[in-house]
């Protein structure tokens, strides 16, 4: 007896996708992807005004934060919002706190924006603006300045040092880096290892030879601080930031390319070392400006951007401006710990944030490793 076989049931076509169907898989996927990168930079830019206006209010005299946000909308020219009740509020927030606040928010950025360009141009989560000697040049002049009572500048002296010395440092590194015309990523980085090593050694030279006044002066400066910040230390501070964070912003592009490799990238019409070369300068700019006024602040750099590409992916049109939020929200909310956390004294600001920031890169370390078996 003969079985017969049934024959096999043509396959169903797949749908063809059609433009402007709500089921169809291809862009679909961008436009939620886009509209996640939105909340997420919205949700970014609202913590730091929440945090802003809360940092402001918070101190030894409390500041309620209907009142804080009343202040601000009066000095717009709204007549909005309760004015501050306690003496002398108004004048605390304007004289004392905003400025404070204000310098967090540039250094925050700055450093976030430097730290992202700096991990983008080596490609590598662990790179930091210190790889290129710029925290280490300012910290030696800035301790030579303090040693030696320079004065030339008046009460800008330590900061006009510490940023020449960061330029100057890292314009060296990259000097002795370059041969042949080119400059490799990991000379650059192991020139830069040298570099921070004999600017360590200068350091402690100079904390040897340093009275016990200067001496404590120059660990101060070191451990980071925005106590005593005012309106002028910003004006000085804020437009570097700004030039840097939009040269950043315009590099964005080429540095998703620079991504792909250097080869790929010269032939998508990317001028590699140009563009290493222009991205270093304005990593010193960002960071120089940084530290110039308020010490060296660790860890802002090196994690706030690996946590940002965690959450949106390796776009450099999304990751430098949510690096320069998050880095902004982070030292407010760090400079506000930094100022409350024990009554009556100012912690300094970059020995809290290595304090937290270390465990935590370490946790980005081990979590890594579970899920992707390492940095690759």
């Amino acid at each position: 007896m003969t079985q017969t076989v049934p024959a096999a049931a043509p396959p169903t076509p797949a749908p063809t996708p059609t433009r402007g169907r709500p089921g169809r898989p291809g862009p679909a996927a961008p436009r939620r992807t886009r509209a996640a990168h939105v909340a997420f930079v919205v949700a970014l830019l609202a913590g730091v005004v929440v945090a802003s206006l809360v940092a402001a209010g918070s101190g030894q005299s409390p500041i309620p934060l209907p009142e804080v946000a009343g202040s601000v909308l009066h000095r717009l020219g709204l007549d909005l919002g309760p004015l501050p009740t306690a003496p002398r509020g108004d004048a605390t927030l304007w004289t004392v706190r905003f400025p404070r606040v204000a310098m967090a928010l540039v250094v925050g950025a700055a450093l976030g924006a430097a730290g992202a360009l700096m991990q983008g141009v080596f490609g590598n989560p662990l790179a930091e603006p210190s790889v290129v000697g710029v925290s280490a040049g300012a910290a030696v002049a800035a301790a030579a300045s303090i040693t030696f009572a320079w004065t030339f500048a008046g009460e800008w002296t330590i900061a006009l040092c510490a940023f020449a010395g960061g330029l100057v440092t890292t314009l060296a590194v990259y000097a002795l880096s370059r041969a042949d015309g080119r400059t490799e990523v990991v000379t650059l980085v192991l020139t830069g290892i040298a570099v921070n090593a004999v600017a360590g050694a200068g350091l402690a030279f100079l904390l040897f030879v340093a009275d016990t006044q200067a001496r404590e002066q120059i660990v101060f400066w070191q451990l980071g601080s925005l106590n005593g910040t005012r309106w002028p230390y910003v004006g000085v501070v804020a437009p570097f930031a700004v030039v840097g964070c939009l040269a950043a912003l315009a590099c964005a592009r080429r540095l998703d390319l620079l991504a792909l490799g250097e080869r790929p990238a010269r032939h998508l019409g990317v001028d590699v070392e140009r563009l290493r070369i222009g991205l270093v300068v304005v990593v010193a700019l960002l960071t120089a400006a940084a530290v110039s006024f308020c010490g060296i602040v660790a860890f802002v750099g090196l994690v706030v951007p690996h946590v940002v590409r965690m959450v949106t992916g390796p776009a450099h049109r999304v990751v430098l401006p949510a690096s320069m939020l998050a880095g902004a929200l982070v030292l407010v909310v760090a400079d506000t710990v930094a100022r409350t956390f024990v009554a009556g004294a100012d912690l300094p600001i970059g020995m809290l944030t290595s304090l937290v920031g270390g465990p935590f890169f370490f946790w980005l370390l081990r979590r890594t490793r579970r899920s992707a078996g390492g940095w690759g």
